[in-house]
């Protein structure tokens, strides 16, 4: 009996240590307590914008961006869907699919598609499509990020008014002292181009990305909204917009990021969101 005993132990050792091998996330809150998938629901609910910071091309994210998508719509059939993978001009073709006037196959042939959309970004849409959400395709028009960070926010004056629908309000101000722009600014050091004009063309896709969902916040829906983490990154870029236009606004921001070990919070993710979704650094890429 006491070898049994003794093997029983054992094996369950084993076990838990294998559970701790092979485990795949952790949510954590910015003290660095770590948190359930079913807490970081609960965070949503009380908050009236999610924003699920990704790492583009780390499948389990986009895995948990769709389990958070059916935790809130259970709650709020009149969820809204806004995401940064659909441009704005992309947003008929996107709602004549969602109501049935042309098909899925035709939608996928005429839109601006991203490389892992099939793997990573369908299974939202396909989702959304079918409880009958409210999809926005929030990020502004890549063309005229390129025009930007060729010619600077000045080079939007000469758009047509038809292309300008598609753009943030006109004149664009924002601070280009903010952390995260300084930060990227110091990344293009020796880089080709004028990076003042790198960072305008970010603020653009930022402003554009929260004016998007004005409508929607005026009518008071629920909004899950997924993006690049860098744009929501330390509550600035996207969330810097929006929260100009509504100082009130109650945001959750989860941001994602990668580890070696998934045991603790590393002190420079800390606060780049509320809740930090840490993913094993060797998690499946897309890309």
């Amino acid at each position: 009996m006491l070898r049994n005993l003794t093997l029983t132990i054992c094996l369950l050792f084993v076990l838990s240590s294998l559970q701790a091998q092979f485990k795949t996330h952790q949510f954590f809150n910015q003290n660095g307590d770590k948190l359930s998938f079913e807490e970081v629901l609960v965070l949503s609910e009380e908050a009236s914008v999610v924003f699920f910071g990704e790492l583009h091309n780390n499948s389990l994210a986009h895995w948990f961006q769709l389990q958070l998508l059916k935790g809130l719509q259970a709650k709020h059939p009149d969820l809204v869907l806004a995401a940064e993978f659909f441009e704005r001009d992309d947003q008929l073709n996107i709602e004549e699919w969602f109501a049935g006037k042309i098909t899925e196959k035709n939608f996928e042939a005429e839109a601006k598609l991203w490389n892992n959309y099939q793997t990573d970004y369908r299974p939202l849409m396909r989702f959304a499509q079918e409880k009958g959400l409210d999809f926005v395709a929030s990020n502004v028009p890549r063309k005229y990020a390129s025009l930007v960070s060729r010619d600077g926010l000045d080079g939007l004056d000469s758009l047509s008014e038809e292309a300008k629908k598609y753009l943030a309000q006109l004149p664009i101000h924002f601070d280009s002292n903010l952390p995260g722009y300084v930060a990227m600014k110091g990344m293009m050091h020796g880089a080709p181009g004028n990076a003042d004009f790198m960072l305008q063309a970010q603020a653009l896709k930022d402003a554009t990305m929260a004016e998007s969902l004005f409508p929607y916040i005026d009518k008071g829906h629920k909004i899950l909204h997924v993006n690049g983490s860098y744009h929501s990154k330390d509550g600035e870029g996207i969330l810097w917009f929006l929260l100009k236009k509504y100082p009130e606004l109650k945001i959750l921001n989860i941001h994602t990021v990668e580890q070696d070990q998934l045991e603790s919070l590393e002190e420079s993710h800390a606060k780049s969101g509320q809740v930090i979704l840490v993913l094993p650094s060797d998690s499946h890429k897309s890309y």
